[in-house]
């Protein structure tokens, strides 16, 4: 619990307590009952040896929920103060708390997903090694409470890190690992397993054994789909990513351009701001990768519309690639526009 609360308290700046606070009250606000949430949270405060029970257990959730859309909408550099704040002022306290056994064990099990949560966002800030500080906090947190969905989750998060890093070994080692620890063998679940696996493969030069794994996510996909039900975050627009980043890690750029156009003709509504921006500044460079300039400027263009919203260091780094790319094409009208509007909003 110490190594918890030091590693949160590593991602709260004390000059912005007020500010971080103000902050998770105005969360708080947006969740069901909160001023239930927020009440019982004070008393807990107030007299730390008060027993808990399921109501926290269901505010802690309600709450990292809501910072998961703040992530998603705004990026991790808004969320993860806010995040860690939640994490050691509130939930720490938690674990230590008097409480029933099994309300212990999903306290244990909410904590879990929080740690990863924040991983998370760690991770979109390009804070890698603090990020995988939280992960193995939340692989702890989830084996101790024996939650097993949540363990194989963040083993499968610890992999789509590397993948993104580009090391190709320890991205099928870990995606492997994930797998096999998934509890469950729902569609949904296959697929979100297998896409990681095909992508990690992929990257690793593992051609054959990609394409099978592409081809499960693909039969799982289609058999969640003729379900009533979640896909547990896998969909068919995830689906053509996933093919997308499979075919690029094999060396077919343009074969990777169609899969990824597809998945925004595929994106449901609600899905997630920060990746909209971020898989359009990818489709950008294969588009400019194999010759195609008007396309990926007006690709571009999407993307600094977008880009004042968002808060991730992820982004940053993409935007600030495009300078740089576009460099050798000013003499072209429409690359020299998008050019110059690049270097207004580059990050230093």
């Amino acid at each position: 619990m110490e190594g918890l609360i030091d590693l949160g308290r590593q991602d709260m700046d004390p000059s912005r307590r007020s500010v971080l606070g103000a902050g998770l009250f105005s969360v708080a606000l947006t969740v069901p009952g909160w001023q239930n949430v927020v009440g019982r949270m004070e008393a807990f405060r107030e007299n730390p040896k008060m027993r808990i029970g399921s109501a926290e257990v269901q505010a802690v959730s309600a709450m990292t929920e809501r910072l998961s859309e703040l992530d998603d909408d705004f990026g991790g550099r808004y969320a993860r103060p806010m995040a860690a704040d939640f994490l050691v002022n509130t939930v720490s306290p938690y674990l230590t708390a008097d409480s029933p056994t099994e309300t212990r064990k999903s306290m244990f099990s909410a904590a879990a997903f929080l740690c990863y949560l924040t991983g998370w966002m760690a991770v979109d800030e390009g804070a890698h090694r603090r990020a995988q500080q939280y992960y193995v906090r939340a692989l702890g947190l989830a084996d101790a409470s024996g939650d097993h969905n949540t363990y194989c989750r963040v083993l499968r998060g610890m992999s789509v890190q590397a993948a993104d890093l580009g090391h190709g070994a320890p991205a099928v080692r870990l995606a492997n690992a994930a797998a096999e620890a998934a509890p469950e063998s729902t569609p949904g679940m296959r697929a979100f397993m297998a896409g990681q696996q095909a992508h990690a493969c992929a990257l690793a030069g593992e051609k054959t054994n990609a394409l099978t794994a592409l081809r499960e996510a693909e039969r799982a996909v289609n058999q969640a789909e003729s379900q009533v039900g979640t896909f547990d975050g896998f969909s068919s627009a995830t689906l053509a990513y996933s093919t997308a980043e499979v075919r690029y890690a094999l060396g077919d750029a343009k074969g990777s351009v169609e899969p990824l156009s597809d998945h925004f003709r595929l994106r449901d509504s609600t899905d997630s701001k920060r990746s909209e921006i971020k898989f359009n500044a990818m489709l950008t460079q294969r588009q400019l990768e194999i010759g195609h300039l008007e396309a990926a400027c007006a690709t571009w263009g999407l993307v600094l519309d977008a880009y004042p919203s968002i808060h991730s260091g992820r982004i940053d780094e993409l935007v600030g690639r495009i300078a740089p790319l576009l460099r050798p094409y000013r003499s072209n009208s429409t690359a020299r526009e998008i050019y110059g509007r690049s270097l207004e909003v580059t990050p230093l």
